[in-house]
């Protein structure tokens, strides 16, 4: 199944196989893989409700009963009527044992275009650190903290895997960072949030984090890469209600921040440079 997915992917995208993710065959969650790795390019699986009957003008992903037995495997649909254009496995599957189908889609289209603006390459300044023992705790400031390579930084939940949202097999959870501007600027019916109330672990001032996504950027000497934009939920929605402050979810649409992985160790301190590599 996961060789057919890889295949299947890179032929939609018109990648070379090489570049798409393979979870070994005893992966627990080979969909969180790609689904992440389809997130930095803003990107997304859209389950089709109705695969056999599923009409359009364009490639999709179809996962099919082998003819042997051995579960689903990926095949490249299209048209309208659908069929299948190509098995990467050769068998000899036909659409008729279609039971699974996805459609691989731009998160939002508006964002779909990535930046190249010059300007939002400026390295910026962290002007916050901020941090929470356990999934919904309050979130406080600290000048300084220790991060590590895979892990997050020492002191918050997710350091630990108490985060509202670890995965031990995803991607994107080590490290969060919202602009400082967002903050400034964000209108809501009970007034700003503050760091604590955004709940990310960075606040930074001078960069364009969205245009950071898919790309590697160091805070301090401490290297990152940025997988996807940290997009508001209702889980925030949630939190920030309770302290009075209800409108997060739609306010922050494109204006979250990032979700990052720390690929080494070292220190943050307020008031270091983060800046694309």
């Amino acid at each position: 199944m996961q060789r057919s997915v890889a295949a299947c992917l890179a032929s939609i995208l018109e990648l070379d196989v090489a570049r798409v993710p393979l979870p070994d065959e005893w992966h627990p969650q080979p969909w969180t893989v790609w689904r992440q790795w389809l997130g930095q390019r803003g990107l997304g699986l859209v389950p089709i409700a109705d695969p056999a009957n599923f009409h359009w003008p364009g490639p999709w992903l179809a996962m099919v009963r082998g003819a042997e037995g051995d579960g689903l495997v990926a095949a490249v649909a299209f048209g309208a009527p659908p069929g299948l254009a190509w098995s990467p496995l050769g068998g000899p599957e036909t659409f008729d044992a279609v039971e699974l189908g996805y459609l691989i889609a731009p998160a939002d289209v508006v964002l779909w275009e990535p930046s190249f603006d010059v300007a939002a390459r400026s390295p910026g300044t962290v002007e916050a650190i901020v941090i929470a023992t356990e999934a919904e705790a309050a979130m406080h400031q600290v000048d300084r903290a220790t991060a590590r390579a895979g892990r997050g930084l020492e002191g918050d939940r997710y350091f630990n895997q108490r985060g509202t949202f670890s995965n031990a097999h995803g991607r994107g959870y080590d490290l969060t960072l919202i602009e400082a501007e967002v903050l400034d600027t964000l209108e809501l019916p009970a007034g700003r949030l503050t760091p604590e109330e955004a709940r990310r672990n960075i606040v930074t001032r001078g960069i364009d984090l969205n245009a950071l996504v898919s790309e590697h950027f160091r805070v301090g000497d401490v290297e990152c890469f940025a997988q996807r934009l940290c997009e508001p939920c209702a889980h925030l929605q949630r939190l920030t209600a309770a302290t009075g402050k209800p409108g997060t979810l739609r306010a922050l649409i494109h204006k979250g921040g990032l979700r990052a992985d720390v690929l080494s160790d070292g220190e943050i301190r307020v008031g270091d440079e983060i800046a694309p590599q």
